[in-house]
């Protein structure tokens, strides 16, 4: 059986792999003990991680055709397989495993791309799976591979078993997510050109994990909103002259100190739901100092100086769940060592607090920098995104499973500061949680870094954990 590939517009065939039949059988995570479906877990991340799918450089067709292969292989219909490039080396997937119909669909969110990787960086080759240690190293190892390698090896095992779900299971793997779908040929081209693919009562997406204190699981997190992304370019323009005679009036020297007023500001607490809840959870984790301060942020007239630079903003992490931030990360300036420059620039990326107002943010930068020879301009275009709601089945489903597989951990819902596909979806209506059931050290952060690595126990356990997640959420049994 066939599957149909859509390339700028044209339409081509290829041929199946060999077909790949699969049982689920209880076991271990040794090489020498990985049960089929296990394996076949394996064998798909491992095609995938293999795949160089840089943002700039690499080639998501490819990944995409490859996964419909494997669909194809293990007999899904090719109508309900779609490998779609918009463009040349960028590819989408969408697979669909048929319920009932007596709810609307699931959607399982994941990105084939990823960042770059220099070789000379790394103690291991970062597109090729290497299993060292007790751990998978590789580039996409834990962003976003593990998770499109699950959807696609769970989705295989759910159509082995015959099961039969109330709603329909969809599988979206999408491009150019690392750089924020900036060209629209990711998910916001599959929302735009194929929602009727895609469309669906929710979503789950990555953006949340478990989090381990000395291999003990102590949280499990549900990113439910996320801050918006914006720069601004902020210039002053000069007609400059000679450095020999030199004058007060200096680009740089404007530009310069309205930065150094920015970096003084800091923009209002905001909380939300979700910071809410957060903060309260979190507390019976920190020191008695911190929890009161986390504690009292929750009031509904909230210590000032909890909320400082002095006590709980001073954690950077802390800081940018309670306000809108906006850093200057970009300088550039003057145009010869011997001449008054004529311009000075610095870019500022900021992360709004969802629901605060972007002109607000743009109007509050002009009265901070304060220098009206300092002109600021919005670059790119706000994805603006309610948070999505803490549904009670869907969280109920997470706190039943999360004991079972992390007894003690705590379910925590998050805002991400940083960015994800979600916010497109939640624009569009589709409310969506990130949530991997990946399970690494809190004081481990390799993603986008050298060495980008997952627990090969974490792997495997949170493949079967977003197996019986997405079963739970779905409803039905087996034929």
């Amino acid at each position: 059986m066939g599957s149909r590939t859509e390339l700028a517009g044209k339409t081509r065939w290829k041929f199946p792999a060999i077909l790949l039949s699969v049982l689920f059988v209880a076991g271990g995570v040794s090489a020498e003990e990985l049960t089929p479906s296990q394996q076949l877990a394996h064998d798909i991340y491992k095609e995938l991680i293999e795949i160089d799918t840089t943002t700039a450089t690499g080639d998501t067709a490819r990944a995409a055709e490859a996964m419909a292969a494997r669909l194809d292989a293990a007999g899904f219909a090719e109508a309900d397989v779609h490998a779609l490039s918009p463009a040349p080396r960028k590819g989408n997937l969408v697979a669909r495993l048929h319920g009932s119909g007596a709810r609307k669909p699931i959607l399982l969110v994941a990105h084939l791309d990823v960042v770059p990787a220099i070789r000379d960086d790394w103690s291991v080759e970062p597109f090729q799976l290497t299993e060292n240690d007790g751990y998978f190293y590789a580039r996409g190892s834990a962003d976003d591979k593990y998770m499109a390698a699950s959807f696609i090896a769970n989705l295989i095992r759910y159509r082995n078993e015959g099961y039969k779900p109330d709603r329909d299971i969809i599988v979206a793997l999408e491009t150019d997510e690392e750089i924020f779908d900036r060209d629209g040929l990711g998910i916001q081209w599959l929302l735009e050109n194929h929602r009727d693919l895609i469309d669906a009562e929710f979503a789950l997406n990555e953006g949340g994990g478990v989090g381990l204190k000395d291999g003990k699981p102590i949280r499990n997190s549900v990113q439910t909103s996320e801050k918006v992304s914006l720069t601004y370019q902020l210039e002053v323009k000069n007609r400059g002259g000679h450095s020999a005679v030199p004058v007060k009036d200096n680009a740089i020297y404007h530009l310069a100190e309205g930065l150094v007023r920015l970096s003084r500001f800091s923009f209002p607490p905001r909380l939300n739901d979700t910071t809410r809840a957060l903060f309260e959870r979190s507390a019976q984790f920190e020191n008695p100092q911190i929890a009161a301060d986390m504690r009292a942020v929750m009031s509904d007239k909230p210590d000032p100086a909890a909320m400082s630079f002095v006590r709980l903003a001073v954690n950077p992490v802390y800081n940018a769940l309670l306000r809108t931030t906006c850093v200057a990360t970009m300088l550039e300036g003057g145009n010869a060592v011997n001449a008054l420059p004529q311009l000075a620039s610095a870019k500022v990326n900021c992360r709004i607090m969802p629901g605060e107002s972007v002109d607000e943010v743009k109007a509050t930068l002009e009265r901070v920098l304060a220098d009206d020879q300092i002109t600021v301009t919005q670059l790119d275009k706000a994805t603006l995104s309610a948070p999505s709601a803490l549904n009670q089945e869907i969280m109920g489903a997470i706190e039943k499973l999360s004991g079972e597989f992390w007894p003690g951990a705590v379910v925590l819902p998050v805002m991400s500061a940083g960015a994800t596909d979600g916010s497109f979806l939640r624009n569009a209506g589709i409310p969506t949680y990130g949530h991997s059931g990946m399970a690494i050290d809190i004081g481990e952060f390799r993603i986008h870094g050298k060495d980008e690595r997952v627990p090969v126990k974490s792997f495997y356990q949170g493949n079967e954990y977003l197996y019986r997640l997405v079963k739970t959420l779905s409803g039905g049994g087996n034929k």
